[in-house]
């Protein structure tokens, strides 16, 4: 029986989600704040977590970024008021995998659950997943990267930066974004790192720096790649 986690501040909801996804045929554990619930995602491991954005203690985004730094991939369905278009935007960001907005029908819960959990299973059961542009691939799952089946040798930084941008594929982020997903605020305000390793990874992966073919560079916006096809 697959587990979910719901994890809201109003009891009445939390009740109401308890109710109609045990009925479902799940599993059902709860956390009425955000040091709970991901207290309870890392010993109970859940299949699947439902998360209010606007928790005390430590809030949706908060608990979906710390569960994302500890390699811990969890699927998170993010519950969110309809004046949290920012934060919903930002929690998607931090890999959140979809969101539902109040107020919300309980089927409607029901079937975004069962959605997020076929895909898990599927990216479960393949073997192994490729991310390929052009003559670029990267295996996140062995931490490889190859231009041309030569492997390069990228460093940890290099490879999580190449690796986000290669799996937000056609998105585009600053360097503010970049340098709060990637470093996790280690270098706060300190954008010219975010360019600097920029610059590297082209060296390494570009024929022609000044005329990239992989990462763009959006003047004014920040960075994005285009036109990865995932080979599974």
């Amino acid at each position: 029986m697959e587990k979910i986690l719901i994890v809201d501040d109003e009891s009445s909801i939390l009740t109401l989600l308890q109710f109609n996804i045990e009925k479902a045929g799940y599993e059902v554990i709860t956390a009425e704040d955000g040091k709970k619930g991901y207290e309870l995602a890392l010993s109970e491991k859940p299949d699947l977590i439902v998360l209010d954005l606007m928790l005390p203690q430590m809030d949706g985004i908060e608990v979906t970024k710390k569960l994302r730094q500890e390699k811990i991939t969890i699927p998170i369905l993010m519950l969110t008021a309809k004046d949290e278009e920012l934060d919903k935007i930002i929690g998607l960001e931090l890999g959140a995998d979809d969101y539902l907005t109040k107020p919300f029908s309980p089927r409607e819960v029901i079937a975004r659950i069962k959605a997020i959990l076929r895909r898990t299973e599927k990216q479960t059961n393949d073997t192994e997943i490729k991310l390929t542009i052009g003559d670029l691939t990267i295996l996140p799952d062995s931490y490889e990267v190859f231009l041309q089946e030569e492997r390069l040798d990228l460093t940890p930084k290099e490879f999580e930066l190449l690796l986000f941008l290669m799996t937000h594929r056609g998105k585009v982020f600053s360097r503010d974004q970049l340098l709060d997903i990637v470093w996790n605020y280690e270098y706060s305000g300190e954008t010219r790192i975010v360019d600097v390793h920029i610059s590297h990874l082209r060296e390494k992966i570009e024929a022609d720096t000044k005329q990239p073919k992989y990462i763009k560079t959006i003047r004014g916006f920040g960075y994005k790649i285009d036109n990865i096809k995932e080979t599974l």
